[in-house]
């Protein structure tokens, strides 16, 4: 991945970070997890190897937020050890048994929106987008929720090559996109700190600290 990618993607998440509306944690905060399971997520692309490629590239985040997360590669396998073999019968499930079955004190489940790439003329547009929801293991009610769409150009005027450049770039962008770097992304908007994310977790020194300031209404205009 270039440096310019690179830089874009970085500035998006600084803008994203310095707008995004607060957040109301009450019901985060309240229910305090330490452990998060993620399961297995549901896809809506086209792209059958969307959902393995993807869950790979939660876990690091949300453990950087201070919260223990079960390994997601023996989650699917014991889930679908269960019957729970199909994402859609995971999502559809009781998220308090899930829980149970882990021990776990909160469940994310995530939906992959867009997992795409198009050609138009001399570019080809990678488009990632997903949705996020936290649930209590306890009561299954939502604790948090987050929606990231991320897009990358191979026309931006970077191919270096003139017309001849920015063709060989579409068609390789075409040929192989690369949507790790887009999702890696989404997944640090989406938990970023200050931002649309969770507060700190128990394994981080901010716990319990944080959140009052995210979650301290705007001053009145």
């Amino acid at each position: 991945m270039t440096r310019t990618l690179l830089a874009a993607l970085a500035a998006a998440l600084l803008a994203a970070c310095a707008t995004a509306p607060p957040k109301d944690y009450a019901k985060l905060v309240a229910a305090r997890p330490r452990s998060v399971l993620v399961v297995p997520v549901m896809n809506k692309s086209v792209d059958v190897t969307a959902p393995d490629y993807f869950l790979s590239t939660v876990p690091v985040p949300l453990a950087e937020r201070g919260y223990y997360v079960f390994p997601v590669n023996l989650v699917k396998r014991l889930l679908e050890d269960d019957g729970l073999a199909d994402a859609g019968l995971v999502h559809g499930a009781d998220p308090r048994k899930l829980a149970a079955l882990f021990g776990a004190d909160a469940v994310l489940y995530i939906t992959i929106e867009r997992w795409d790439a198009k050609y138009v003329v001399l570019q080809t547009n990678v488009t990632v987008e997903f949705a996020y929801t936290l649930r209590d293991g306890k009561t299954g009610d939502e604790l948090w929720s987050a929606k990231e769409r991320m897009v990358y150009s191979s026309g931006n005027g970077n191919s270096g090559g003139g017309l001849l450049g920015a063709i060989v770039s579409a068609a390789i962008t075409k040929a192989a996109p690369n949507y790790m770097p887009l999702a890696r992304q989404a997944n640090a908007r989406a938990l970023a700190y200050p931002g649309p994310g969770f507060p700190a977790g128990p394994y981080r020194p901010e716990f319990g600290k944080d959140y009052v300031v995210q979650a301290a209404p705007p001053p009145a205009q």
